[in-house]
């Protein structure tokens, strides 16, 4: 199968590490320009862009903090000032913080939803006219907001939203851009380790068709897929990557 991603340009977000990190380092070994987007942890976006050199492919960092309008529209004047047309984004920064229902004050409700929802939807607004007809976007949701997740409501809030942002975007930018939307379950990123440790150490064995948690290469597989031309009748869908943990 041809997924004729050479010498295309594409920017992940979130790219510094997990299922980002993963998906950046797949459409480098398809031939892409890659243009991986980080916040805080420029140590690892920068070796990875290193690696991708290394590899003979090519690339450039662009910091963004999607809690900040300012910020995304700064990222967007950079990457068209390098490129002039993107053919893929992938909408994947995310935070998680694992909280109690009952003691979730606003200032982190707010936080968790600017990150993981209101700044996918402004990045996607700024940066379509700059999406090459053709092209394509993919949202990384969660299994938790198709679920739910009393531990975590405003990151499950968030999650839901997206994909829902992710249809009514496939909705407003067919047939010109292909949006679609993936739906991880855990997966053995840092954050995923994290909610595993805190809550069930034994989840993939008693939850999980597959007895396992993902890796984040495997969900980053179905994002490049998506991303491709192989995916070229897919439009407003949300696949989901759960090793069985939840069947519809």
């Amino acid at each position: 199968m041809e997924l004729d991603l050479k010498g295309k340009v594409v920017f992940v977000t979130g790219a510094s590490s997990g299922i980002g990190l993963a998906s950046a380092e797949l459409f480098a070994q398809e031939g892409c320009f890659v243009i991986a987007g980080y916040r805080s942890n420029a140590n690892a976006a920068g070796a990875l862009l290193k690696r991708i050199k290394a590899g003979g492919g090519d690339g450039m960092l662009v910091r963004i903090d999607l809690r900040n309008l300012e910020s995304i529209r700064k990222c967007v004047a950079a990457i068209v000032a390098r490129v002039s047309l993107i053919y893929s984004v992938i909408f994947n920064a995310g935070a998680n913080k694992l909280t109690a229902f009952e003691e979730i004050e606003e200032a982190e409700w707010d936080n968790i939803l600017s990150v993981n929802l209101k700044g996918h939807f402004f990045l996607m607004q700024a940066i379509a006219p700059h999406i090459m007809p053709g092209g394509s976007a993919v949202f990384v949701s969660s299994i938790t907001g198709q679920m739910g997740a009393p531990g975590h409501v405003h990151y499950a809030a968030a999650k839901a939203g997206i994909i829902n942002l992710s249809k009514s975007a496939a909705k407003r930018y067919a047939p010109s851009i292909r949006v679609n939307c993936v739906a991880p379950g855990v997966t053995l990123t840092p954050m995923g380790k994290e909610a595993v440790k805190k809550s069930d150490p034994n989840y993939a064995n008693k939850m999980l068709l597959s007895r396992r948690l993902a890796e984040p290469v495997e969900v980053a597989k179905v994002i490049v897929f998506l991303a491709s031309s192989a995916a070229s009748f897919i439009y407003g869908a949300t696949i989901d990557v759960n090793g069985g943990r939840e069947l519809r």
